[in-house]
């Protein structure tokens, strides 16, 4: 650290720092924000999107829930008490005990080890069994804290009917033996999600979170730099060679599509930085930060345009909600990076709009197969899962695209054709209050690290839903259980904030 306050190119920072806080650029780009912030609060659409949604806590329906989930550890607690000197005598139930009221720390060290198995030996069982054991374990801690339950109303009333539609999708599937092995993916998703927001408790518990996808930044993305080192091939099944002849290949670090790791550093780079903001030691500071820029360059190298666009969207919705001032600044660094940029990464970046490009052109049939999909059945879909949408485009000949159809291209197509115009209503209205929620709590809370995670964690969701418009995450159950891990982690962030603030 001494060598490098003694550099050359500190003394170029510091002088470059120094005048830029005398400057009049800075004095106008502050201005700027603050009136940027200013229009922002007062405008109409800012106050509907954070207009508070009343009723589900005090709802018939959220007691019933609530009382069901509540069952199982109220009546281990019962029986604690009936045998308390009995379990307090025993060194193994004190040691399920504090592993149980600890899920949280748990879950941290889970999720370092399952997210970052290759592809080649990921099992997709293995979600569901590791957070059915950890559900299991938080019942260890239910049975000995009567505080600690299953936490219904800070899901949602949308979140809960989209559950339900998930499950209501399998058995009136237009094949319902293709649906079974889809609904295991789901409960494993819904199971992560209802542990993580249970299991919070506090700002460590969010921070020790983090730190677990972090974790698994820095290791797919280092290996992702590893793979760019070394070569990789150009597939041209992920490139337009006609349109991108400088592209080289697209990294995928132990994913199995380039896209899927771009997806996967766009939920979880957010939280990183979240981390680097907020840990308290410099260390902490320095290997998060370290993630977060390693991260940042593994996903250039993704050429993921969807994944670029979700990550700046994602950064933007931070600076603008936790220092709005900030934001013209930020669009005038983006643009004068512009000419900084590799030609291979500015050419991909012209080809968003472009429909000549064949990674683009491709879908057009894809998504004509799913509106006749929708068409044909509006309200129920084809069933839970691409395979049942599969055999259904393919029996009634929707389809008449050249490549194979695997999934719509699109989380909201996909989601529609397989539970119908009810359950794509059911997703969005669920992405959309619980970004509201987070976003709204983050503006609203006062500094600390929870309100910089909850941030992060809804800017993120709303960086892969706008991914979701150009790609299916949900292809791999894997990152379709980190989907939902970010959607816990906004909903455990608000109730920590709220916390905090009581």
């Amino acid at each position: 650290m001494t060598l490098w306050k003694e550099s050359l190119l500190y003394s170029l920072y510091v002088t470059v720092l120094a005048a830029y806080e005398q400057s009049a650029a800075r004095r106008i780009l502050y201005a700027f924000g603050g009136w940027c912030a200013r229009q922002a609060s007062g405008s109409r659409i800012v106050s509907v999107l954070s207009r508070e949604g009343r009723g589900w806590e005090e709802s018939r329906l959220c007691r019933i829930l609530t009382a069901a989930a509540t069952f199982p550890g109220d009546l281990l607690h019962r029986w604690y008490e009936a045998w308390q000197a009995t379990f307090d005598d025993s060194l193994f139930a004190r040691f399920v005990f504090e592993l149980g009221e600890g899920t949280a720390i748990l879950e941290s060290w889970v999720i370092m080890l399952l997210w970052v198995i290759p592809f080649i030996y990921w099992n997709n069982a293995w979600s569901l069994l590791v957070f059915a054991f950890l559900l299991l374990l938080f019942h260890a801690g239910a049975m000995r804290k009567k505080t600690f339950r299953l936490d219904i109303p800070d899901i949602g009333v949308y979140p809960v009917a989209f559950c339900f539609l998930m499950v209501l999708s399998a058995p009136l599937s237009y094949a319902p033996e293709l649906s079974w092995r889809f609904l295991g993916y789901h409960l494993a998703a819904a199971v992560c999600l209802l542990v993580t927001l249970s299991a919070v408790r506090n700002v460590s518990d969010l921070k020790r979170l983090c730190a677990g996808g972090t974790f698994c930044v820095a290791v797919s993305s280092c290996y992702g730099v590893l793979q760019r080192i070394q070569g990789v091939k150009v597939n041209i099944a992920y490139v337009d060679a006609k349109l991108n002849p400088d592209m080289p290949g697209r990294v995928q670090s132990y994913f199995d599509n380039p896209n899927t790791f771009g997806e996967f550093l766009v939920m979880l780079l957010p939280l990183t930085l979240a981390l680097a903001l907020c840990s308290e030691r410099k260390s902490g500071k320095i290997a998060a930060a370290g993630a977060f820029f390693v991260g940042v360059a593994a996903l250039l190298m993704t050429y993921s345009r969807a994944g670029w666009v979700g990550f700046a969207l994602s950064v933007g919705l931070m600076v603008l909600c936790l220092r709005p001032a900030l934001l013209p600044a930020l669009i005038a660094l983006c643009v004068a990076a512009i000419p900084f940029l590799p030609s291979a990464v500015w050419t991909r970046i012209l080809t968003i709009t472009n429909f000549n490009d064949t990674t683009t052109s491709s879908r057009f049939p894809l998504y004509e197969a799913a509106l006749e999909l929708i068409r044909r059945a509006p309200l129920d879909g084809a069933g839970l899962g691409s395979d049942v949408v599969r055999k259904y485009i393919k029996d009634f000949l929707l389809y008449h695209g050249s490549a194979p159809f695997v999934h719509a291209h699109n989380l909201y197509l996909q989601v529609c054709i397989e539970t119908g115009v009810i359950g794509l209503a059911a997703f969005v209205a669920s992405i959309f209050a619980t970004v509201k929620r987070g976003l709204r709590t983050a503006r609203n809370a006062p500094a600390g690290p929870a309100r910089i995670i909850t941030c992060a964690a809804a800017s993120g969701l709303c960086g892969i839903a706008l991914c979701g418009m150009a790609d299916y995450p949900w292809h791999y159950p894997r990152i379709q259980v980190v989907f939902w891990f970010l959607f816990a982690m906004t909903l455990a962030g608000v109730k920590v904030c709220r916390t905090e603030a009581a």
